[in-house]
Formats: C-alpha cells, structure tokens, sequence
C-alpha cells in the first residue's frame, strides 16, 4: 500500500460526496488506505503526538501509549544540528519506534540535503517523508523520489516562508505542514501568524488540492487547538503539551475532541 497520506487523489465527485453526505455507501472494506484516511480525516482531524517530547529513556513505554491512546500517527522529528539548531536521533532510533509503533511514523526530517537520506528512513520505517521547502533546491525531484520509495510525500514550512511558493507543487503533495514554531526546539512559543499562513493554505489546496492534509507543529495545545482547525488544519502535532501532561493519553483526547 502507499503511505499514510494520499487523500489528494481521490475524485472530485468521492471528495463531493464525503463533504455533503459523510462515507459514501459505496465504499468497501477493499478501499486503499489513503481512500479510509482521507474518510477518517473528513469526520474527523488527526493527532500526530511528536516523540522528540517523549521520555527517551522510556521510548517504548510513551510509543505504546500512542498506540493505545485516540493518536492517529507517531509524529518523529529528525534533526540533523545544521538545517536546525539541534540534533534528535537518526536511523536506528526510527526503527526501533517502528518495531513497537502500530500505528504509522509521519517522518519529519529538518535536515540539509534530504534526499541523501529518503531510502534510508523509508527503510528504517517511514511511512511519511516531510522535507523542508527551504532544504530542497530541486523540491520536484525530491517529492517524486520520496512517492517512488512508496511513502506520502509531504513540504513543511518555517515560518517565515509564505503559503505562495507552493502553487506550482502543491497539487503533487499528500501533505504541507506548516510550522509555528522556529525549528529545532520544542516548548516554544506559538506564532500568531500560524492562523493567516493555514488561511492562506486552506484557500489554495481548495483550488488545487483538496484533499491536502494541513498539518500544523509547534505550540500546538488546548489553548488554540479550536482556532488551528477553523483556520485550516486537519494534523495537529502536539509533543511538549502532551508529553508534559499528568495524563499523556487525556491531553491527546482532549486534542482530539476539543
């Protein structure tokens, strides 16, 4: 199957009749996974809980605590200390989340030069590749070769890069992920402008894409979880607020239905 995303490629008419009318009755149990995820997502927003938060000492502990929580993907920030202040974890670590996750890895790389990189994460169990507009002189390539690998292809952008330079792209994306946050720490403050950039998106993924997933990370809580899904967003990553939590498996409910 392809990966976690691909709702941008069902028809018009499905995308039509899952607005007005919700699953259409048609649908069988034989569906592809991007047509029961895109379903999913118009009943309801996914939570991607990010693990750069969790306790790494007790990372199979948090894992199966997504796994058994309302969470729909495993949200995994990787950090190369050049692209971004900061280095997380590579490889190995990706598929030891694997090994345990049973539900699919959104892979986030903040890292220079990705595309060194795709097989080996997709090997390590990637069932999603965001790259980082700013990180990919030859983004076309880079989208294609990450759907050749069978994952969902998805851009993110830092904040200071507007919705706009996305035209030309967007319709070959499973996913845009918008960070409100600079990249490469998480706890920081959330950034206001999040709102008018998920605007921005929302408006040209319904001409050129509507069954984009809008994911947004950084500052993601209780707080302003209402006000990100009425701007635009359909994903929401949420580590420190979750993780932090007395109750990481009632933060993420309470994600999940606001």
């Amino acid at each position: 199957m392809p990966g976690i995303f691909h709702a941008g490629h069902l028809s018009g008419e499905i995308l039509k009749q899952v607005q007005d009318d919700g699953v259409p009755k048609n649908f069988t149990n034989n569906c592809h996974l991007h047509c029961l995820g895109f379903i999913y997502l118009r009943m309801n927003h996914l939570i991607a809980p990010s693990i750069l938060a969790a306790d790494f000492a007790n990372l199979q502990r948090d894992i199966e605590m997504i796994n058994n929580s309302e969470a729909d993907w495993v949200h995994v920030d990787i950090m190369d200390g050049m692209f971004v202040p900061n280095i997380s974890f590579g490889f190995p670590v990706v598929a030891a989340a694997k090994k345990h996750a049973t539900k699919p890895l959104d892979v986030h790389l903040m890292i220079v030069d990705p595309d060194r990189y795709l097989k080996a994460f997709k090997d390590a169990g990637a069932n999603g590749i965001t790259v980082h507009y700013e990180a990919c002189p030859h983004l076309h390539r880079t989208i294609q070769a990450i759907k050749e690998l069978g994952c969902s292809a998805g851009v993110a952008l830092n904040p200071h890069t507007p919705v706009a330079l996305l035209d030309d792209i967007i319709a070959d994306l499973d996913m845009v992920l918008i960070m409100s946050v600079n990249p490469g720490f998480g706890g920081q403050k959330f950034i206001a402008n999040t709102y008018k950039k998920l605007n921005d998106l929302k408006a040209l993924s319904e001409k050129k894409n509507p069954g984009l997933f809008i994911e947004v990370d950084g500052g993601v809580d209780q707080g302003n979880v209402k006000q990100l899904l009425q701007a635009g967003a359909n994903v929401l990553v949420a580590g420190s607020s979750v993780f932090s939590s007395a109750s990481s498996a009632d933060a993420i409910s309470h994600l999940k239905r606001p």
